[in-house]
């Protein structure tokens, strides 16, 4: 009877002592692993590479924009443009030609640029600087073909100009919508760099709305590092879906050559340009006949404006719409029909969209409060300084 008592005991002694073991090792397997030199297992590795879901790694993945390029090349052409050399107005006279020689006869002048078909019906965008002055422009197409082509209208201004050529089956890029991108957006430029034929570009958008760079009077740039060079001037900037973004138009460059600052014209801007063109033959602009500047304490303080930000109104012209409808210097403009106002690039363009003859308000704050004026605005004059 004594043993079987000891027996229990020892029996209890050993289940107490299992179990406080088994939770020692419970305790430290969970809190510190390493002290046991287990080697880690599958399920306490952390996903780092999965395929879809949290834990995903972009840079592990090999995207392609082969899809975009296919559906968007077809549409870029290749233009190149040719203008006759001034002659002297006696250029034919033996004597001038005695004394200076047939220098002046030289062969044509030529250029390279590139150009997006829009429309079915032969209608291109391309920039205004790759045809201006050109005697004759001459189209290729990704398939071969090639067409001389009428310019239609230019504006210089935004610096785009719209051609026509006479071809059936065109190959047409969809309009995307440039007001929906993001910066970090990836974007392709296709052209025809340097003329070696037609080439495609990969980077991001870096920023949006660049103004105030001196290259055109309205501004409004996509800017990105996609590889622009001589020779793309009027090609497309499309998204990764092959949507056109943009008209690509000038780079940034010390050597003249791509150093991934590029800028191309947003298609918000091109499709007004295009739309106007192809209707009335030209881009007509409103103007109120003022003086705009950006607004800072100095001119707050000499005009007496309550105000220390937005666009100042300096001068008016006399008899202008402006001074018709009682604008005058020391104005602050805050709203053209509606649309605010934060700096002089962005009243030129609300004053551009109105329409000439079409009232309009325009809402101004002085130092008796805000007032509302209705202006008529009249019609720009392309090159008029005055807004």
């Amino acid at each position: 009877m004594r043993a079987l008592i000891k027996m229990k005991r020892y029996w209890l002694l050993f289940s107490q002592a299992v179990t406080v073991l088994l939770a020692v090792w419970f305790v430290v397997a969970t809190l510190k692993p390493q002290w046991l030199h287990r080697r880690p297992t599958l399920a306490s590795i952390v996903p780092v590479f999965e395929v879809s879901g949290i834990g995903r790694t972009e840079a592990v993945q090999t995207t392609s924009f082969s899809h975009a390029a296919k559906v968007a090349s077809p549409a870029v052409v290749s233009i190149s443009t040719s203008k006759a050399p001034r002659r002297p107005p006696h250029a034919d006279d033996p004597w001038f030609r005695f004394f200076f020689g047939d220098s002046f006869d030289r062969q044509p002048q030529t250029g390279l640029g590139s150009g997006v078909i829009v429309s079915p019906m032969g209608y291109i965008l391309t920039n205004n600087h790759v045809v201006e002055e050109a005697d004759e422009i001459e189209v290729q197409l990704s398939d071969g073909r090639q067409a001389l082509a009428r310019i239609i209208g230019t504006d210089p201004e935004t610096d785009l100009a719209v051609l026509k050529i006479e071809l059936t089956d065109l190959p047409v890029i969809l309009l995307g919508d440039s007001d929906s991108l993001e910066v970090g957006d990836v974007v392709l430029a296709i052209g025809n760099p340097f003329g070696v034929g037609q080439t495609v570009t990969s980077g991001i958008v870096s920023a949006l709305g660049r103004t105030q760079l001196g290259i055109n009077t309205f501004e409004n740039f996509i800017q990105t590092d996609a590889a622009i060079n001589p020779g793309n001037s009027g090609g497309a900037l499309v998204d990764v879906n092959g949507h056109l973004m943009g008209i690509n138009t000038a780079i940034y460059s010390r050597s003249g050559g791509s150093m991934g600052i590029g800028f191309a014209i947003p298609t918000s801007t091109a499709r007004y340009v295009l739309e106007a063109i192809v209707r009335d033959g030209s881009v007509t602009r409103g103007w109120l006949g003022v003086e705009p500047r950006q607004l800072n304490p100095e001119l707050a303080q000499h005009f007496g404006s309550r105000r220390t930000s937005g666009v100042i109104i300096t001068g008016v012209l006399q008899n202008g719409p402006a001074a018709a409808a009682g604008m005058r210097p020391g104005d602050v403009i805050t709203h053209v029909n509606g649309q605010a106002v934060r700096d002089v690039a962005g009243l030129l363009a609300a004053v551009a969209a109105l329409k000439p003859g079409e009232p309009a308000e325009v809402t101004v704050e002085r130092r008796d409060g805000s007032q509302t004026l209705r202006v008529i605005p009249g019609r720009r004059n392309p090159n008029g300084r005055s807004r």
